[in-house]
């Protein structure tokens, strides 16, 4: 019941780094991670900010090489 817990909390920090991960791209507004004065409390946001880049790296691969989707002409 405990592990169940923890897998689901990982699985949404994920998704939510993953859609931080999102809006950086379409938007280019990032988090400013620089203003966080502690080493080890900015050294942990950058690396849930990178699971999120890569999470979303991975989608974007597996949308492009699939056949199911197609590019968007109205861009």
């Amino acid at each position: 019941m405990v592990l169940g817990r923890v897998v689901h909390y990982a699985a949404d920090a994920i998704l939510v780094s993953t859609v931080i991960a999102g809006i950086r791209r379409s938007s280019g507004f990032a988090v400013e991670t620089n203003r966080i004065s502690d080493p080890t409390v900015r050294s942990l946001a950058e690396r849930f900010l990178g699971v999120g880049e890569t999470v979303f790296d991975m989608a974007q691969a597996t949308v492009i090489n699939s056949e199911y989707f197609k590019k968007d002409s109205r861009r």
